[in-house]
């Protein structure tokens, strides 16, 4: 159904298995675990110029909150002309909401998708999406632009002894497909690599959402809805990787670790970037008002010609 997706997911995948491979191994549980982790470094980089166009937006939003405020308390009993008066003043700073979710929501999709290939290789059992192949099938069966090949190579790929491709919740009916390539994994084992990689994801999530959150301490009831986000950035999505995180496979809370990573790393690029230049805006904007100042001891030009006309 998003084989759009699906198929570029897993050619970029395809992609950097086989780089790593050619170092590490094929069969090799760093090098899948690898793949993964450039995957995600491969989309962020594609979506750089976006996401720095994103984070430009928030500061202009962080910027205009006074003014917003304003308006709020001006247009309280009339939302219309409230909702008005608002895209005037984003019009006038030049500021689009779309591009401040647009990463984000590209990055929705990705994230799918990943799920589903790599939730592909291993198609026993039954259930949602299951299609309830034997083991001998699933290990024969190629999976998108990965071949019969790489699907045993994905199911046989460790981490510390842990198949990145199983959740610490994945049943006995599942876990049987790997008695061939590595034998069947205890549920310790795979816990002991999953559950730090939970922990790691959930507080990379809260502290990306507080480094993103605006400067200084600003009045929740002037912007409701904006505190209500913030306070489900910073504790329900990363509540969201200790409870989802049971039913994810190892090789999505890769993901979502060194999705974080990128994300902490990127923004204090970024910012430090867009600090520059407000301080050079500023000096520039300082400069040109001291060379507009009358010099000291100079006398405006409008006293003098009014002097000379009364003469």
């Amino acid at each position: 159904m998003l084989d759009f997706v699906y198929y570029p997911v897993s050619a970029i995948l395809w992609f950097w298995h086989k780089a790593f491979g050619a170092v590490l191994g094929p069969d090799n549980g760093v090098a899948w675990a690898l793949a993964v982790i450039f995957l995600v470094f491969t989309v962020r980089l594609v979506l750089l110029t976006p996401a720095i166009r994103q984070i430009r937006t928030t500061r202009r939003m962080q910027k205009l909150q006074p003014q917003i405020a304003a308006l709020q308390r001006k247009y309280a009993g009339d939302r219309s002309r409230m909702a008005l008066e608002m895209q005037q003043l984003q019009k006038e700073h030049g500021f689009n909401p779309l591009m401040g979710c647009l990463p984000a929501l590209v990055q929705i999709p990705v994230f799918l998708g990943l799920f589903h290939v790599l939730r592909s290789f291993n198609r026993t059992g039954t259930g949602l999406g299951r299609p309830g192949m034997t083991p001998d099938e699933n290990a024969n069966t190629a999976n998108y632009l990965f071949g019969a090949a790489d699907v045993q190579s994905f199911l046989g790929a460790r981490l510390f002894g842990a198949p990145i491709s199983a959740a610490i919740t994945t049943p006995e009916n599942t876990l049987v497909s790997f008695v061939h390539f590595g034998g069947i994994p205890a549920l310790g084992t795979i816990a002991a690599v999953a559950v730090p990689l939970m922990v790691i994801a959930g507080l990379a999530t809260h502290f990306n959402a507080r480094a993103a959150l605006p400067q200084g301490n600003p009045d929740p009831a002037a912007n409701p809805q904006s505190a209500v986000m913030n306070k489900i950035m910073l504790w329900v999505f990363p509540l969201g990787a200790l409870v989802g995180g049971p039913f994810l496979m190892i090789a999505i809370l890769l993901y979502w670790v060194s999705n974080n990573i990128w994300t902490y790393v990127q923004q204090r690029i970024v910012h430090a970037r867009l600090d520059r230049e407000d301080a050079a805006e500023h000096l520039r904007r300082e400069e040109m008002r001291q060379a507009a100042a009358p010099k000291p001891g100079a006398h405006p030009a409008g006293r003098k010609s009014r002097k000379k006309a009364r003469r």
